[in-house]
């Protein structure tokens, strides 16, 4: 059967989230219904696509991102090893989820007949956000696709929460405190009154979720907190998304945790004060202060505890 590849170099757990579905929808067009994924690390793709049906194996894209020393497919040398690195995959066609000249030349090098990339879209489709490129993409192609990002967590991650939080009071309120940038972070002070706010009416329980950068940040909120709070800190993707489908609500900053919340389909609130709000999520409810967010403007103290309060209360119906 001949190979399908698709390259999707976006960094970060959220683009990853993002281009869900039409990973799913290329691989259902394959001849074997099947896609070889190149990605960067930091996308988490080989913990959040773990026993996917549909995923032949991933590779990772070896690029630096921001101040990370130069991988072996940055610069010139780069991009021939890079080539290299494809020739092995031996596919027939490649998706390429990016407009970067670097990967169709690449691929062409590699040999690889069938290529479609961002480059064949119309210009009007340049501005449009990554999700809604690639769901343009498809369609182009003639591919049917709910741009809607859907990821069911896995049997055992399910297993291992109710095993660690099961005895909690419900209901349950996930908070994603973290976030890849200063303007998108709600401050720490907010975050321990809302969840104060939350335990004293409703009697639940809040779990504080981030990476390990997180961990002194989730242990001061916690100080200053009351009632049932616990920490879900560094926790596998897997368990990530879990946690958050287990939750009776989430809240919190523009981030990869948020769209996986979103994404496992629990009632979610997200914060927006230095970045434009998401839109793909029909149960994501996005909060801005007045007059709207802004990019790379941190204006995420503006964000007021009661509005979330009031955006929790709607989430819990």
């Amino acid at each position: 059967m001949s190979k399908t590849l698709v390259i999707q170099p976006l960094p970060g757990i959220g683009d990853m989230v993002w281009h869900l579905p039409h990973l799913k929808a290329i691989a259902e067009a394959a001849p074997d219904g099947r896609i070889t994924l190149m990605t960067k690390r930091r996308s988490a793709a080989d913990q959040m696509l773990d026993g996917a049906p549909w995923l032949s194996e991933i590779r990772w894209l070896e690029r630096a991102q921001g101040k990370d020393k130069a991988g072996r497919h940055d610069g010139a040398l780069g991009s021939m090893r890079l080539a290299n690195d494809l020739k092995e995959v031996e596919a027939e066609a490649v998706w390429i989820l990016h407009r970067s000249w670097r990967y169709l030349t690449a691929t062409r090098l590699a040999g690889i007949p069938n290529r479609r990339s961002y480059r064949d879209l119309p210009n009007e489709g340049r501005d449009l956000h990554q999700a809604e490129k690639a769901t343009l993409l498809l369609r182009t192609h003639g591919l049917t696709v709910d741009p809607t990002p859907r990821l069911t967590p896995p049997k055992a991650a399910v297993a291992e929460i109710r095993r660690l939080y099961g005895d909690q009071p419900r209901p349950w309120l996930a908070l994603g405190i973290g976030a890849s940038e200063a303007f998108k972070r709600w401050p720490e002070g907010n975050f321990s009154a809302l969840a104060r706010a939350f335990t004293d009416r409703t009697g639940g329980t809040v779990i504080l979720m981030g990476g390990d950068a997180e961990k002194e940040s989730a242990e001061r909120i916690l100080q200053n907190a009351r009632g049932s709070v616990v920490l879900a800190i560094n926790r596998p993707i897997g368990q990530a998304a879990a946690i958050a489908a287990a939750a009776d609500a989430f809240l919190g900053n523009d981030s990869g945790m948020l769209n996986l919340a979103a994404a496992t389909g629990t009632a979610t609130v997200g914060l927006f004060g230095g970045s434009p709000p998401l839109t793909l999520y029909p149960n994501l409810e996005a909060l801005e202060p007045e007059g709207g967010a802004e990019y790379r403007v941190d204006r995420m103290a503006e964000v007021e505890i009661e509005a979330a309060m009031n955006a929790l209360s709607r989430a819990l119906g």
